[in-house]
């Protein structure tokens, strides 16, 4: 599996290579946020490691470039520790956060756990239509279409819709998604759901305001409405 390294610290991604080819990984880096799309293009990466602060082009630019043409998986790396900095991180497609410093045997973790994650068919083994085909997840292809247009879903994004779609009318919690589409090993926060239901709701829903499908259950979770089973 190839994995790009994107940061502007040469000992880190030294590190990052030195750990992860271990594993047997072939490693790619880049230093410079200008050029990191155009190697992203030309490499095609099984995964991203992105730092956020980077000269030319910042991280948080580069991961929506990236979200833009690809699914990706994306870990983020970064000095920043805020709560809100870390929910802006996966607002903006994100699929894992890593503070630095960071250990690099928690960051080989995290990448065989996030790879683990993508391959894992969380999904159901059909073509499922909701709405008159308003709205069709193909678990086959792993391909989402909304009208008619196939919808550019980051991976968390893909397993939560599956998650839930498979569970009509059932109300998950923010823990159980996050456990499900995340892994039970993910230490994270609450937010990060909302995150995620957020940038979902953007892409399927005609008013995110007004969800048909995604559906908030105030005190408790969220859950699929039961009316597109």
């Amino acid at each position: 599996m190839k994995i790009l390294a994107i940061d502007d610290e040469e000992k880190i991604l030294d590190v990052i290579k030195a750990y992860l080819e271990r594993e047997g990984y072939s490693v790619f880096t880049e230093t410079n946020g200008a050029n990191a799309i155009n190697t992203f293009k030309s490499l095609k990466p099984d995964l991203v490691i992105l730092d956020l602060m980077l000269p030319g082009l910042s991280g948080e630019e580069i991961c929506s470039k990236i979200r833009a043409i690809s699914k990706v998986p994306i870990l983020m790396l970064t000095a920043k520790v805020e709560e809100d900095d870390k929910v802006y991180g996966f607002s903006i497609g994100a699929d894992d956060y890593l503070t630095k410093p960071f250990s690099p045997r928690e960051l080989t973790m995290r990448v065989k756990a996030i790879l683990r994650r993508t391959k894992d068919d969380m999904a159901l083994n059909d073509i499922f239509s909701f709405n008159d085909g308003d709205l069709v997840i193909n678990t086959r292809s792993y391909e989402v279409k909304k009208s008619g247009e196939i919808v550019n879903l980051t991976p968390n994004e893909y397993k939560l819709l599956t998650v839930m779609a498979q569970n009509p009318n059932r109300v998950f919690t923010r823990g159980e998604l996050i456990e499900k589409v995340m892994g039970y090993d993910f230490e994270g926060f609450d937010r990060t759901i909302d995150a995620h239901i957020k940038n979902l709701r953007q892409k399927i829903e005609d008013d995110p305001k007004n969800p048909v499908y995604i559906k908030t259950v105030y005190g408790a979770g969220y859950k699929f409405g039961e009316e597109n089973a």
